[in-house]
Parts: C-alpha cells; sequence; structure tokens
C-alpha cells in the first residue's frame, strides 16, 4: 500500500511542477523581430513597479583579436564613455537619476548591457541603450581614461585565487581553443590596444541583427514594443564576420597547485562536460545536481570527518564545451592527495555503477521547481532569458526544463560514463601561502589638492532632462500584514502573485559575542554546523529526502528558511519547524563537527583577510568590546557536547523571533500553518540582552596585512561614529553619501578616481548603522603605488562635503538616486523579504523607505553639509590595507 501512496504522491508532485514549470505564461511574452532582425523578448512580470532591460550582442571573448585578449571586454566598458548623442557624462547622470542599477558583462560569447530602473521611466532606458546600438565614441581621449580603471579590474581577479584557478583549468581543458583564453583580458593587450581598434571590433560585431533585447516587469508588452520598434527600428543592420571555430582536442591529465589566501585548502578534480550545444547538456545538468547532492556519497565525506566541505558543481559552460568539478575543502596544514584520491575513486564508482534512481528523480523536481522561482525576481527573470536564447541559442527558457523532464536514469548514466573519465581529469589545488602579521603603517601621502570643485549641472537631451529629473516619493506597495503569536513570535505575511510559491525567511535575534559564556569561543559555530545532521525524527539522509520529495530548499539556524510550491507549503513548514525546534544534534556528529570548527578556526586566523578585519576591529574598537572575542582552536576543542545543548536552549527563542512569508499565500493562509507547527516552541526565562553597548569615536591609524597571493591591494577606511540608526543625522549622511557614490561617473569619487584618474576600478562608500554603532567606511582596490594618492583624493572630496554645500544639481541627481532605489528594492520576493526583517531586527516601521523618502524629498544642502561637518571627519580614519605594501 505504501508503495503505491508513494507513486501517487510522485505522480501529484510531477502534476503541480508541470503547472509552474513555465518561466512566463504564453500571454505574458511577446516576441518580435524588427525589420532590422534584432529579436525582442517582452516578459511582463507584475511583481513590483520595475522594469529590467538587458541588451545581449552575441559577441564575447571568443571574437577578439589574436593578440588581444579581452577586447570584447574592453568594447563593453566603452559604451559607457559616450554612445550617439550622448556623452560619457549624460549617460552617467541619466543612469544615476534612475536609480543607479546598471552594469555589463561579457562572457565567452554573449556581452550583455542590462539596467533596472522604474516602469516609469524605462522610455528613458530604452533610448539610453539604443543609441549605444547605433554607435559609440570609442575615442583615443576616451579610452586612455578608461584603460586604467580596466587594468585595475583585471588586477583585481587576479588576487582571487579562485579566478586564477578557473583561468588555469580553461587553459588545460580548452587548449589550443577561443575558450581557452579568459573574456577579461591581460594589461599587456590593454596598453597595446587603441580607440581605433576598439572602433573597429565594435562596427564588426555590434549590430540589431546580431543582437536578443530582453525586456521583464511590470509593463504593457504592446506599448513598449511600439517604443523599441521607434527607437531601435531604423539602425541599420549589417553583415557580420564568420565565428572562430571551435575544434576541442583530448584533455591530456595533469595536475598544478596555486598559492592562495583562502583559510582551508580547496581541492578538486575537473572534467570536461558537454557544452549548450550539446544533447548531453540536460543529462550533465542532471547529473552535476545528483554528484553534487547532500545524499550522495562526495557530500558524505563531510559527516565522516574527511572534509570541511565537499561537493559537486558545474564550473564555466560554453556553446561546445563546459567544466564540472569534484570539489573538496580541506584544513589548511593538510595534504589533498587522500581526499584527491577519494574524490576519484567515489565518481568512478559512480561513472561504472550507475548513480542512484531516486537521486536523478529528486534533482529533475529540483530544477523543474527552480523554473517556477524564477518568476520571483524581475532582474533574475531576465538574466533567465537572455541565459537561454542568448547564451544557449533556445527558443525560451521552458526549453531547458522540458529537455531535463525529458532525461532518463539510462541517460544520465550514459553521459556519467562518457564524460567522468579519470585519465581526463584535471586536479587543482588552491594551497594557503603564509602570509605576516599586520604590522603599522604610515596613512596617507600628504595634502595634495589633486581633485577639483564639484563640476558644472549636465546637460542632458530634452527627451531625458524632464522625465529622469523629476522627483517622487514613490507610492507604498507594500503591504504586509503584522501579528504577534502567542508564543511572541512576530509573523509577518507580504502577498505576492508572480508564481505559485512560497517562501518562509526566520530570523532569531542573538548576538554571539554578548551570548557565548567565556571560553566557549566558536560554540554558535558548531551548533550551526550541527543542523544539516537531521531532526529527532529522520536523520540527516531521511531528512533531506523528505525535503527532494516536495522539491524545496531549507536551512535551519539562527537565520532559517524554506522556498516550497505553495500546494507543499505546509509540508515544507512542518519539516523546517522540526529541524529548528528539534534538531538532531548527534553526539557522534558533534564531534566531526567540532574538530572541522577547530580546524577552519585555525586556518582563519592565519589567513590576510581575517587578519585584516581583525585589525580594522581592533583600530575601531575600545578594549574588551564583545565584538573582539576570537574563536580559536582551544576555544572550540575545549567545548562539551553539554555546551552547544545548553547554548541552543538558552539563544533559541520564539520571542526574538521574526518570520517572514511572502509569495503567493494570504496571512489567513499562512498563520494556521506557521502556528500548527511553530506553537510548541516555548521561550523560558527572562529575554537575553542581545544590544552592542554604543562605543567612542576610534583613534586614527594605519595598518597593512601582507598578503602575498594579491597583486591588487584591497584598501578599507573607516571610522566610528558615536550615533545610531534612528540619529536624524543618518538620512542627511546617507543623502551625501549618494553625492560621493552610487551613480557610477555621475557621482565625485567614481568619477575622480575611476572616470578622470583610472585609479580605481571600485571604490564604495556606505553607511552601517545599527541600534547602538555606526561605521562610515570607504573601500577600494588599487596599485600599491597609488594607495595614497587616492586617499588623498578621497580625504580632500570630504572636506569639500564637510566645508561647501554640494550644489543644486548633484543635490537633485542624490534625491533622484535614492527616491527611485526604494521601488527597485523591490524587484525581488528575496530582497522585499530580507528589508523587513532588516526593519523588524532593529525596531524600524516595516515601510520606513517610504518616510525615509519623503525625507529625502525635502532635505537641504545645508542639512547634508552640517552632517558631514559634525560627523565625517577623514582624520579620524582608521586605514587598512591587504596586499603588497602600499607606497
Amino acid at each position: 500500500m505504501r508503495f503505491f501512496q508513494g507513486l501517487i504522491a510522485a505522480f501529484c508532485l510531477v502534476v503541480a511542477l508541470a503547472a509552474a514549470v513555465q518561466a512566463a505564461p504564453d500571454n505574458d511574452v511577446t516576441r518580435a523581430t524588427l525589420d532590422n532582425g534584432l529579436r525582442v523578448v517582452i516578459v511582463r512580470d507584475p511583481l513590483a513597479p520595475v522594469a529590467t532591460i538587458e541588451d545581449n550582442y552575441l559577441v564575447g571573448g571568443n571574437e577578439t583579436p589574436k593578440g588581444f585578449p579581452g577586447m570584447a571586454h574592453a568594447q563593453e566598458h566603452m559604451a559607457f564613455r559616450g554612445c550617439t548623442g550622448l556623452t560619457a557624462d549624460q549617460i552617467a547622470a541619466i543612469y544615476a537619476q534612475l536609480g543607479g542599477y546598471m552594469d555589463a558583462d561579457t562572457q565567452q560569447n554573449i556581452t550583455q548591457y542590462f539596467v533596472t530602473v522604474p516602469s516609469h521611466d524605462l522610455d528613458v532606458a530604452l533610448r539610453v541603450d539604443a543609441a549605444c546600438m547605433a554607435n559609440v565614441e570609442d575615442s583615443q581621449e576616451q579610452w586612455a581614461q578608461e584603460r586604467g580603471a580596466i587594468e585595475q579590474e583585471v588586477a583585481r581577479d587576479l588576487s582571487s585565487p579562485q579566478y586564477k584557478l578557473l583561468v588555469r583549468l580553461n587553459h588545460e581543458l580548452f587548449a589550443g581553443t577561443p575558450y581557452a583564453e579568459d573574456a577579461l583580458g591581460t594589461k599587456p593587450s590593454f596598453d597595446d590596444t587603441t580607440g581605433q581598434m576598439l572602433k573597429e571590433f565594435y562596427s564588426k560585431w555590434y549590430a540589431p541583427n546580431n543582437a536578443i533585447l530582453v525586456i521583464t516587469g511590470d509593463v504593457d508588452p504592446q506599448a513598449v514594443l511600439q517604443k523599441v520598434k521607434e527607437y531601435y527600428g531604423s539602425i541599420p543592420r549589417h553583415a557580420v564576420p564568420a565565428r572562430p571555430e571551435v575544434n576541442l582536442k583530448p584533455v591530456t591529465a595533469t595536475s598544478f597547485t596555486i598559492d592562495s589566501n583562502l583559510p582551508y585548502l580547496l581541492t578538486c578534480v575537473a572534467f570536461r562536460f558537454p557544452g549548450t550545444d550539446s544533447p548531453d547538456y540536460p543529462a550533465a545538468r542532471l547529473l552535476s545536481d545528483v554528484l553534487g547532492s547532500q545524499r550522495a556519497n562526495l557530500y558524505a565525506l563531510v559527516p565522516q570527518g574527511k572534509a570541511l566541505f565537499a561537493g559537486f558543481q558545474l564550473g564555466e559552460t560554453y556553446p561546445k564545451a563546459g567544466v564540472a568539478l569534484a570539489i573538496a575543502a580541506l584544513p589548511a596544514s593538510a595534504s589533498p592527495d587522500a581526499i584527491d584520491a577519494e574524490m576519484k575513486k567515489i565518481v568512478a564508482e559512480y561513472a561504472a555503477n550507475g548513480v542512484p534512481a531516486d537521486l536523478v528523480d529528486a534533482a529533475r523536481k529540483g530544477e523543474v521547481a527552480g523554473a517556477a522561482f524564477s518568476r520571483n525576481s524581475i532582474t533574475n527573470l531576465a538574466s533567465l532569458w537572455s541565459q537561454s536564447l542568448a547564451a544557449e541559442g533556445r527558443q525560451s527558457p521552458d526549453d531547458d526544463v522540458e529537455a531535463i523532464k525529458a532525461v532518463t536514469v539510462e541517460d544520465v548514466n550514459r553521459v556519467a560514463k562518457k564524460y567522468l573519465v579519470e585519465q581526463n581529469a584535471i586536479t587543482a589545488t588552491l594551497k594557503p601561502a603564509p602570509s605576516g602579521a599586520p604590522v603599522e603603517s604610515k596613512g596617507f601621502g600628504g595634502a595634495e589638492q589633486t581633485t577639483s570643485a564639484p563640476t558644472k549641472p549636465v546637460a542632458l537631451p530634452d527627451w531625458a532632462e524632464a522625465a529622469v529629473k523629476s522627483l517622487r516619493v514613490p507610492s507604498n506597495t507594500l503591504h504586509p500584514d503584522d501579528v504577534k503569536l502567542a508564543n511572541g513570535i512576530r509573523l509577518i505575511v507580504q502577498t505576492e502573485k508572480a508564481s505559485p510559491t512560497v517562501s518562509v525567511f526566520g530570523s532569531i535575534k542573538t548576538q554571539d559575542e554578548m551570548q557565548t559564556p567565556p571560553g566557549q569561543d566558536g560554540v554558535s559555530d558548531v551548533l550551526a554546523g550541527l543542523f544539516s545532521y537531521g531532526t529527532k525524527t529522520l536523520d540527516r539522509l531521511a531528512f533531506q529526502k523528505a525535503i527532494d520529495d516536495i522539491a524545496a530548499s531549507e536551512a535551519a539556524g539562527a537565520s532559517f528558511s524554506v522556498q516550497v510550491l505553495k500546494q507543499y507549503f505546509s509540508r515544507g513548514v512542518e519539516l523546517l519547524a522540526d529541524n529548528e525546534l528539534h534538531p538532531a544534534l548527534p553526539p557522534d556528529a558533534f564531534k566531526v563537527v567540532q574538530e572541522q570548527t577547530a580546524q577552519l578556526a585555525a586556518g582563519e586566523l592565519e589567513s590576510p583577510r581575517y587578519k585584516a578585519e581583525k585589525a580594522l576591529d581592533h583600530a575601531l574598537l575600545p578594549a574588551n568590546d564583545p565584538l573582539l572575542r576570537e574563536v580559536t582552536p582551544k576555544t572550540v576543542s575545549s567545548l562539551k557536547y553539554e555546551d552547544v545543548q545548553n547554548y541552543y536552549n538558552k539563544t533559541f527563542r520564539p520571542d526574538l523571533t521574526t518570520i517572514v512569508v511572502i509569495g503567493d499565500i494570504t496571512m489567513d493562509e499562512a498563520r494556521p500553518v506557521i502556528e500548527k507547527y511553530f506553537a510548541p516552541w516555548q521561550a523560558t526565562g527572562p529575554k537575553p540582552d542581545v544590544v552592542l553597548p554604543p562605543v567612542p569615536g576610534n583613534k586614527p591609524s594605519a595598518v597593512h596585512v601582507p598578503d602575498p597571493s594579491r597583486v591588487q591591494d584591497s584598501v578599507v577606511l573607516a571610522v566610528q561614529l558615536e550615533m545610531n540608526r534612528f540619529s536624524p543625522d543618518y538620512y542627511a549622511l546617507q543623502l551625501g553619501n549618494h553625492v560621493l557614490g552610487g551613480g557610477f561617473y555621475a557621482t565625485r569619487l567614481y568619477r575622480d578616481l575611476r572616470q578622470n584618474a583610472g585609479l580605481v576600478y571600485n571604490i564604495d562608500d556606505s553607511l552601517s548603522a545599527g541600534e547602538t554603532r555606526t561605521t562610515y567606511s570607504i573601500d577600494y582596490g588599487c596599485d600599491p603605488k597609488n594607495v595614497s594618492k587616492a586617499r588623498t583624493m578621497i580625504e580632500q572630496e570630504l572636506r569639500t562635503m564637510q566645508k561647501s554645500d554640494v550644489t543644486p544639481a548633484e543635490l537633485q541627481q542624490a534625491k533622484a538616486l535614492l527616491l527611485r532605489q526604494i521601488p527597485l528594492a523591490e524587484s525581488s520576493e528575496d530582497a522585499v523579504a530580507s528589508g523587513i526583517i532588516a526593519r523588524a531586527r532593529i525596531g524600524l516601521p516595516l515601510d520606513e523607505p517610504f518616510h525615509a523618502a519623503d525625507r529625502y524629498y525635502k532635505m537641504t544642502a545645508e542639512e547634508v553639509r552640517v552632517a558631514y561637518s559634525k560627523w565625517v571627519n577623514p582624520a579620524d580614519f582608521v586605514q587598512v590595507v591587504r596586499g603588497p605594501a602600499p607606497q
């Protein structure tokens, strides 16, 4: 009887998944091909009053001229440096005032430009994108400035051991093909590139008949299509060159080791896998999911105590081939030989004997359910359609799903036998390299005046002027239901009808550093590691199977969640509550997790990243502050099993918990289910104090943390402000922050340090404010010789903010940027839920962003200047540099 019940349940799930699978209902998808060959896809998604444009050009790293890797990437950068009828300053000003959510990327076979804007601003964004399809400037003068920024991007990626590993793998797996050269490019090739060469590349490859325009969001598809025809229709088509052939050669097995700054040793066995053009690709995706399952033998190395992490995943995937990795993390001082051999053995056994049929079924369900969740983000939906149409050459994301649904166990086993061949595998290791201790260094290089006064206002075209410079306080489109349950849980439900899915996010307000008993640092880490071992009624494998059976994703701990199709909401909450309220915490697993946590702590203490973070904490905070406590191998190894139980019982409390339920569900539907499974959870004893005490301001200092794996310095400038999130000056500082940054070249720091000087690729300014503490920081990466020069320019801008009112144009632009970012923050269900939880945790109104909008709208330049003069003194900066010694 149970067999038939299981069969019926499986059949019902397949039917449910089939109903939810479509990336968009047919009546929400509008397609057209213009006379000039431009393919257009418009997908209506009313999740939020937001729209995303993703313009995909079918050109990338594959098509770069020999000897000039990165030319496609360079051209991507230059599209923001001037287009038909638009200067670089105008493009930056327009995008900043539309909310600043724009970017681009270059892959091996596509170059993508994407922007997310409020729906009412879509017309302006389309005009800018069309202008850059019509023509670009590509002047030598502009390239001379942009070259410094793109070379800093190269330096940043070359400072990443993971990037260096992937580049080396591509060289080994795809030797003699265009895939062997990463699309990023190199400094020597950029030094030899000219504006004229870029213009020739653009003229060859950028054409409407070589592009696919994807638009998603809360739009009227027919009205948008008419605008697309108007703005793009007159751009002439032209023939594009023949694409280079990809002739794959046999892979020669080899191994290599790269020095790393990670706190653990990372080792992998890499295989060449089928590309997206191959009929084997759908089965290869399922094979990767199966081997990466927590019920599979690779992950079993973790609970066996043989690895800190282990699994299997797809890496870079191109049309003709891809990369797949069996991967494991070990203690920093370990040798990879034994685990490499064991991973090869496990993979070989699967290839020889086949994979479990139930894991194939679980993988298929997970892939199909993932398609339903794709509608829960407007930006991700555009990315999904772009990937399917432009990168993979499909007609719809549904093509991928239908292909996956058709895959059989026999297909997966055939692909495993064909591609998981040890003789063709590459073994690669990232080995932690020793770094020096933090040392004091000089703060900056003097008072050189390297910045100019704010530039004059940027005059915009008539079609952009009125639209982008109009300021409006956004309407509140979020109306969550908010109740307190009998046991103290705060339950918030936000109904969204984007897809037949429901997500539950929970947060327990804890503060490890204040709640951990003396000498037990690391107890919360050990507890977190034990939640994956199942519940008191379902062991690790049985619990994961129960999650797989409903195609859900689940996580338990101080932050917990489950994402599930609506019809399995009750079962999903039941499993989540069982894991959260009745974790197994098996004693034998405690010993394994305790040792793993101690090993990871040992690696962390020696890693440059951790040393830099601790150096910053010690410089900003007073002695004996709770945040200065450290997890060490000694404190972890001294823990007893009872310590973990006691910590769980004391810190996991319903009266400190917020649960947000978002998706196709109402409070009337959600509350009974949450109450049914979470009502038994009761708090005992008084509420603990989990709010950090206020701290005084810091003294200035400078520290250098050597990191031999980096070629670029990572720099943090930070200052502790004696204020909190509820200070009336918070909003003035945030508005000023968006004069300085957040709007690309239209804001001061990007204009000075990247656009004009080419010293940095990224520079980020942030105001991190909590219930009792606030830190103001500026982060950037640059060559060691430019650390002081960049800091001097930053300090000069901050002093200008203190002494002079920002210009009316800058004030207006910063307001436009902030006001438009409020609806943009609602473009995905996950973002909405995380915002609600963050506000609930510190006691802000759930609709606080809309109250903030009114304050920003009314704010004056004087208020900004006064706030900066009062709170942000660049002379108090703590500077922490990680990388080569700064000059």
